[in-house]
């Protein structure tokens, strides 16, 4: 019975991932439309924008090492509260099992690309969270609801469409709903924790993940940036560890390996389908990696403590570079130096490639794991209610019925198997990007307006600071 069920089940994701993925032939390779629709407005607004993603890089650093706080400013956390709490919801097992797959099933030139698109993307996380940021709706007790369905709502009813913004809002509230069932991490993560210590039992690792998860999720927004602020650096730094061992002991190869990357983009010679197919496997890993115009992490920085909208676009531009630009093209590389990718389909291939330094490194590897997986359900376990308040209302009721139905939702992951869990993630991350995207191209020329101004006014303050 169980057995039915779970084949039911995967065949009813594969239909509904061949109907968000339709394609059309370009150049003899199929390609997906809902990929062409997220890399237009990637290239189209970091021109259009002037490279902001570049030219406004350094002063995304100064704000986040900035240590003052406006603390009468509206929001529940700090910039750098916000910036980790997205990070933990983006920089997850899409830096690590999603590398693994890409390279597995594009070759090694699909890495090339989650870099390239890691870089463009971030203009378009940089738009959508200072539209995200100017229309979150402040109660009068001060809490903060946002993220793009709100967004969409305040934002097009200032504009006299109120029923079009409420259209698009909740198209994306629903389907965020279901991408906030990060079932990739139970999955993943339960792969190499099983592969490092023998344990086989997904339904009882799911319900340990679930009662781990439901410690934050129900401790609300304050504890989760309490929490994601110590996760973050400590689980990118395992990991990280990990990935410089294995570049610094094969430094020798390193040429190679960046050769091997960067040929195979533009020859395509894994069964990706040439180019145009290494270019859409790395489209769709990068998009899961960074998130950038899903709008997920617009959630998170709409509760942070600023003025500014723009201000908090800028910190969010550091996201891509973080997770997909930085941490994305180390874990390729490693696991092409160690040339683990052949024959291989999930982050078996990076467990390989950490076992090549020492025995003891996957252990390494199942520790950072853990950690990616569960500050990443945590995040999303917010998210995900700030999509079901915007749906059915608030409520401390309504809320503990999401909270409850979420927790209990995770081990099913660790039961699905892999090609299943991707099909969900990734019908239902690319099904939010079609409304988000939407609502960017609305809101462009407001969203520049709002960019300009804000570094000008910084300009002007750090040349009154320096004026003697």
């Amino acid at each position: 019975m169980i057995g039915w069920i779970e084949n039911t089940l995967a065949g009813l994701l594969a239909d509904l991932n061949a109907l968000v993925f339709t394609s059309v032939p370009i150049m003899g390779v199929n390609v997906t439309l809902i990929v062409i629709w997220l890399a237009i407005p990637m290239f189209i607004f970091t021109i259009w924008l002037g490279f902001i993603n570049v030219r406004a890089l350094g002063q995304s650093v100064r704000i986040v090492r900035d240590k003052t706080v406006d603390h009468d400013a509206p929001g529940t956390i700090s910039q750098f509260s916000a910036l980790t709490t997205a990070l933990s919801g983006t920089v997850g097992l899409g830096n690590i099992a999603g590398v693994a797959i890409a390279i597995a099933t594009g070759g090694p030139g699909a890495a090339f690309w989650m870099f390239v698109i890691g870089f463009f993307a971030m203009t378009v996380k940089c738009m959508e969270v200072t539209l995200g940021h100017k229309y979150r709706t402040i109660d009068p007790d001060g809490s903060i609801r946002g993220g793009p369905m709100y967004a969409m709502k305040n934002g097009l009813a200032a504009r006299g469409k109120p029923r079009f913004g409420h259209l698009l809002g909740w198209l994306y509230a629903f389907f965020a709903l279901f991408g906030a069932i990060s079932l990739v991490q139970v999955n993943q993560s339960y792969v190499q924790v099983a592969a490092v210590t023998g344990f086989e039992n997904g339904t009882i690792y799911g319900i340990i993940l679930a009662a781990l998860v439901g410690l934050v999720v129900i401790g609300g927004v304050t504890w989760l940036g309490r929490v994601t602020s110590m996760l973050v650096p400590a689980m990118a730094g395992i990991y990280l560890i990990g990935v410089f061992t294995i570049i610094l002991t094969n430094l020798g190869q390193l040429p190679d390996a960046i050769a091997t990357i960067v040929g195979d983009a533009f020859t395509g010679g894994a069964a990706a389908g040439g180019m145009l197919g290494a270019f859409v496997i790395g489209m769709q890993r990068a998009v899961y990696s960074s998130e950038a115009g899903v709008g997920s992490a617009v959630i998170a920085h709409a509760q942070a403590k600023t003025r500014e909208p723009a201000s908090e676009g800028l910190v969010a531009l550091l996201e891509p570079f973080i997770d997909t630009v930085v941490v994305c093209s180390l874990g390729a590389i490693a696991i092409v130096i160690s040339g683990t990718y052949y024959g291989g389909e999930d982050i078996g291939i990076v467990s390989d490639a950490f076992a090549r330094i020492s025995d003891w490194f996957p252990i390494l590897l199942a520790v950072a794991v853990f950690l990616f997986a569960y500050s990443t359900l945590c995040s999303w376990g917010f998210y995900g209610l700030q999509a079901w308040g915007y749906l059915v209302g608030e409520g401390p009721i309504r809320d503990t019925i999401y909270k409850v139905f979420y927790v209990v939702t995770i081990p099913v992951g660790a039961i699905l198997p892999i090609q299943a869990v991707i099909d969900l993630v990734d019908s239902a991350f690319f099904l939010m990007c079609i409304p988000n995207v939407i609502a960017i191209y609305i809101f462009a020329p407001e969203i520049r307006r709002e960019i300009r101004g804000y570094l000008e006014r910084s300009r002007a303050k750090r040349n009154e600071e320096t004026t003697p």
